[in-house]
């Protein structure tokens, strides 16, 4: 059930229009790094650094324009960083990162987010992918108890 609604979730990802093929906007990129914030303090264990996180995340979602990315593409965001805020236990953070992560790597494939090449790592314990501006492993679904397990699996430029 999970697989099928990542995959839902990638479908709407990959209806955004043509034209916002390799464009590259500042409220898009500051949505990656207000994501790569909720990435490390997941990776450090930090519940409430993370739901602070994923609020800055929300506003800035809620900035985009939907001639960039879809009002339904951003409600998705939305929805998952809400879930992360609103969650008290990095545990409850974490599964919904597993999405919120899954539909990133969609937008970063559409978007040029950083001038720094944007890395997608993955774990095979939590069997899930993230972003990172680093090659360096941060596992965020482990955090400190597993903080190196993981690999790159790609690098988006």
């Amino acid at each position: 059930m999970k697989k099928y609604i990542i995959t839902a979730a990638l479908s709407l990802f990959s209806i955004v229009s043509l034209s916002a093929q390799s464009k590259k906007d500042a409220t898009v990129s500051k949505l990656y790094q207000n994501y790569i914030a909720i990435k490390s303090a997941l990776a450090s264990d930090d519940a409430d650094k993370t739901s602070k996180a994923a609020t800055e995340f929300i506003k800035t979602a809620s900035t985009i324009d939907y001639k960039m990315v879809s009002e339904g593409n951003l409600n998705i965001l939305r929805k998952d960083a809400s879930a992360i805020s609103e969650a008290r236990t990095v545990t409850a953070q974490r599964e919904t990162f597993l999405n919120l992560s899954d539909n990133m790597i969609a937008l970063t494939k559409q978007f040029k987010l950083s001038e720094k090449p944007v890395y997608v790592q993955y774990c095979p314990m939590a069997d899930g992918s993230w972003l990172s501006d680093e090659k360096q492993i941060a596992n965020p679904y482990y955090g400190k108890s597993m903080l190196s397990c993981g690999s790159v699996k790609s690098e988006i430029k």
